[in-house]
């Protein structure tokens, strides 16, 4: 009796896969188990403390983030892994967080995605804040927006600053932390 012999696409099916998950595992910890501190201005029980975390969020859980952050002024940026302009802002408001992540308190809210996608977004972006997961938008829903980025600026009572639809400028970013800081600067000094 002849000993059948697999066909050729099966094994290399076989040996992509192996090597993929040899790949994968990279002989140390892997991204989603190695917590990155969150830069965060604010302690609260629904903040996330690490910046990839991505806890799922109902527009329900986030009204009550925003609660617990009253005292604090907030920066709210809704984006997607696979948004352009959601990725040509994304450096930008990684610096200021950076720069002002202690005075003022960012939080992405990551919509319409997967949380790969979403995890290797942060890490490529080395975003420091943390974010949550709205796997269905509708926290964007609910707060009336349409589209994705969004980018809501909230005072230390709650009440909404500005509101920017699109693709977020250096300018426009720091001209509204500037008012949510008191800070009065001469518009050369930019």
């Amino acid at each position: 009796m002849k000993k059948r012999s697999r066909p050729r696409w099966q094994a290399l099916v076989l040996a992509a896969t192996l090597a993929g998950a040899s790949c994968a595992s990279g002989g140390g910890p892997s991204p989603a188990t190695t917590p990155v501190p969150a830069l965060n201005a604010a302690n609260a029980s629904l903040l996330p403390t690490s910046a990839p975390g991505l806890p799922t969020f109902d527009n329900e859980k986030f009204q009550q983030l925003l609660g617990e952050l009253r005292g604090t002024p907030v920066i709210v940026n809704i984006w997607a892994s696979w948004c352009g302009p959601c990725r040509a802002e994304a450096p930008i408001l990684a610096r200021a967080a950076r720069t002002y992540g202690r005075r003022v308190q960012f939080l992405g809210i990551d919509i319409l995605d997967t949380i790969d996608a979403a995890t290797a977004f942060q890490q490529e972006f080395h975003i420091p804040y943390p974010s949550v997961f709205d796997p269905n938008g509708d926290i964007r829903d609910a707060l009336g927006l349409l589209g994705q980025p969004d980018t809501i600026f909230y005072r230390v009572d709650g009440s909404t600053l500005a509101t920017v639809s699109g693709q977020l400028s250096q300018q426009v970013l720091l001209a509204n932390i500037d008012r949510l800081l008191g800070i009065s600067r001469p518009s050369s000094a930019r």
